[in-house]
């Protein structure tokens, strides 16, 4: 079943919405200000919606920031059943600091259509392809970079490979270093980051490593509609992590989940720029109006595009 159209405007408004109430607060040093008037601007938005719209990812328990929370319904109840996945501030440091990159993100899904991932790591992998056996979570990192050298007919130092910067990727980045790849780092915003494949013009060939795994279903919903090659796979620390996941629906702990497990059917999915980043650039305020660019895409009519809005104060 598609999704109407007419929703996309409307999700646009949302997050749109979200990145003005987050503006407010941009070097503040303040995230969990900035998250807050994020996720408050965002809920009172999606309540307004003609929609039974389903929180199946929410944000913040893992770094104690105000929440939508997972399992809650939101909308007037008189449309369509929605699944809901938001992330309504991503990179908070990044507002909080000012810095470039900072987000307001959401993917939507009919019922029962979009993973329901647990607030826990994923090991994560995106490229612009759409074959099998190319790259692949369960391959060293050489194999993956050689196979991705021959698929797209460029020398592993033509290639570039984007990453968190963390200490437990060090042995990753030793070994991208050693293959002489390009690499380009990046401190926070793996929705963003997993992205920069989905065009050229972002000049990076491949993304992976660990990041948080509501990100991950996020990114997902959006590479989809490019037809992208997504896999990912959760990474449990303790009993309660995986007791949390049991009561999920997930049984397989060690299970490697394709991108159409993920996100299934007819999705929406987009994320407005709140400081000008990679993927959109940051909001404008001129005079009494705001101007800000949001990245979308509906999967059913082919949309993947920059869009441009503005907002009067």
């Amino acid at each position: 079943m598609t999704i109407d159209a007419k929703y996309l405007e409307k999700f646009v408004k949302v997050t749109s919405k979200a990145a003005i109430a987050s503006y407010f607060l941009v070097g503040k040093k303040d995230k969990l200000a900035a998250d807050k008037a994020a996720v408050d601007a965002m809920r009172t938005e999606l309540n307004k919606l003609d929609m039974q719209g389903k929180v199946v990812i929410g944000e913040g328990s893992l770094d104690k920031a105000p929440m939508l929370y997972t399992g809650e319904i939101l909308g007037n109840r008189k449309g369509p059943k929605f699944d809901i996945a938001v992330d309504p501030l991503e990179g908070t440091n990044f507002a909080a600091n000012n810095l470039p990159g900072a987000l307001t993100v959401i993917a939507v899904a009919n019922e029962s259509n979009l993973f329901n991932a647990p607030e826990t790591y994923m090991d994560k992998i995106s490229a612009n392809l759409n074959e099998r056996g190319v790259v692949d979570l369960d391959f060293s990192i050489k194999k993956n970079i050689y196979n991705l050298s021959e698929y797209k007919n460029k020398s592993p130092s033509m290639l570039t490979v984007c990453l968190l910067d963390r200490p437990r990727h060090k042995k990753i980045i030793d070994k991208l270093n050693a293959l002489g790849v390009k690499l380009k780092l990046i401190t926070d915003g793996d929705v963003s980051g997993a992205l920069l494949v989905t065009n050229e013009k972002y000049n990076v060939d491949l993304f992976l490593g660990i990041g948080g795994g509501p990100e991950g279903v996020l990114a997902a919903s959006a590479l989809d509609t490019f037809n992208c090659f997504f896999q990912g796979k959760f990474l449990f620390d303790s009993i309660e992590e995986k007791e949390i996941a049991r009561n999920l629906g997930i049984k397989d702990f060690n299970k490697k989940y394709e991108l159409n497990e993920i996100v299934s059917g007819d999705s929406i999915f987009c994320a407005t720029g709140i400081t000008s980043g990679d993927i959109v650039d940051g909001i404008k305020k001129n005079n009494n109006e705001f101007e800000l660019e949001t990245f979308v895409t509906h999967k059913s009519m082919g949309v993947r595009k920059i869009i441009k809005t503005k907002y009067k104060i």
